[in-house]
């Protein structure tokens, strides 16, 4: 069956809006046995009408279950696993799909959750929310970020396993502040830049002949804008001070970019874009290469550690992980250019 991978068989997701709907609907279309809960007795009711168990308290959906998706508010993630631990075994995985990562790592650490909790985050979304948003092949082939700890490998293998089985996922092993130094550039800072652009129009005299006007570069520039604002202000404010760092950087190269058009400076203002331009290409055209690494299972895990958070600040990202005959196994993919210890 596909799903097995890991043992993680019996699956529950907590909060079923745009992504855990999307979780919970990739794994049941996967075979797996899986049950899920909301706190909206309204958005129970819609996941249940899509043919998928939701009991009516979250004890209910997560006991006897293998592996455990959190995937409320971010504010709400600490008492969420709180509930969710209480009412699961020591066997049973649990993780997130918060778009900031240090927090919840430190709350769960301090509930003596870090043997099975691997903190998550798929990097897909919509500017949609809730279950009607929903859909099943939304994460399918995702970046899909988990940030291993010391005492929690063992969880991260089995996690691992399931994601690439299931979701076909570009696992990303890192620690967490290593994520959300990243995901302030690559999803955070973004979404400001967005809603600056499109609050702009909003306030424009000449909104609507802006509007009428605005074509590809201003949809796809003000995208996230339409995501719901509670969630994107939990969002920054849970990575505030990555986000204040990564906004002076931006602020530094738009004052060289503002400096060069005042100036009437064609070379510098052509520089500066030619720069962007090839990061924007890098996004499509890397290249990669195969690397696979084999550790054993129960042996002293740091160098295990230390070799998957390497991969994913290397730019990499696993595509195979496997325990057997007392071993565990990596296949990773990396930037042609990274060199991996």
């Amino acid at each position: 069956m596909v799903g097995e991978a890991g043992g993680l068989a019996r699956a529950a997701v907590v909060g079923t809006g745009l992504i855990g709907g999307s979780v919970l609907l990739r794994l049941r279309d996967a075979g797996l046995d899986v049950a899920g809960w909301d706190p909206d007795p309204q958005t129970r009711r819609q996941v249940r009408e899509q043919g998928v168990a939701v009991p009516d308290t979250v004890e209910e959906a997560v006991t006897g279950r293998d592996v455990v998706f959190a995937c409320g508010p971010l504010p709400t993630l600490p008492a969420t696993l709180a509930r969710v631990a209480a009412a699961t075994d020591d066997g049973c995985v649990l993780t997130d799909v918060g778009s900031v990562k240090a927090e919840v790592t430190v709350a769960a650490a301090a509930q003596g959750l870090g043997h099975r909790f691997v903190p998550g985050h798929p990097m897909a979304g919509a500017d949609r929310a809730g279950p009607a948003a929903a859909r099943p092949e939304l994460l399918d082939g995702a970046a899909w970020v988990l940030c291993p700890g010391p005492t929690g490998l063992a969880a991260f293998r089995r996690l691992a396993a399931l994601l690439v089985d299931v979701f076909h996922a570009r696992v990303v092993p890192m620690s967490a502040p290593e994520h959300d130094a990243a995901a302030a550039l690559a999803s955070h800072v973004p979404h400001v830049l967005a809603g600056a652009l499109a609050g702009t129009v909003r306030r424009s005299a000449l909104r609507e002949a802006v509007l009428t006007l605005a074509a590809g570069s201003f949809s796809d520039g003000t995208r996230v804008a339409g995501g719901p604002p509670e969630r994107t202000a939990n969002m920054l404010l849970g990575n505030r001070d990555r986000v204040l760092a990564e906004l002076a950087e931006v602020t530094a190269f738009l004052d060289e970019l503002t400096g060069a058009l005042r100036a009437g400076d064609a070379g510098a203002l052509a520089d500066r874009l030619a720069e962007a331009r090839a990061a924007r290409a890098a996004l499509r055209d890397r290249g990669h290469s195969v690397h696979r690494r084999e550790f054993p299972a129960d042996a002293d895990h740091a160098g295990e550690l230390a070799y998957l958070r390497e991969i994913g600040t290397a730019g990499g990202h696993l595509t195979g992980c496997r325990v057997a005959g007392g071993a565990v196994g990596y296949t990773a993919r990396l930037p042609a250019t990274a060199p991996l210890g």
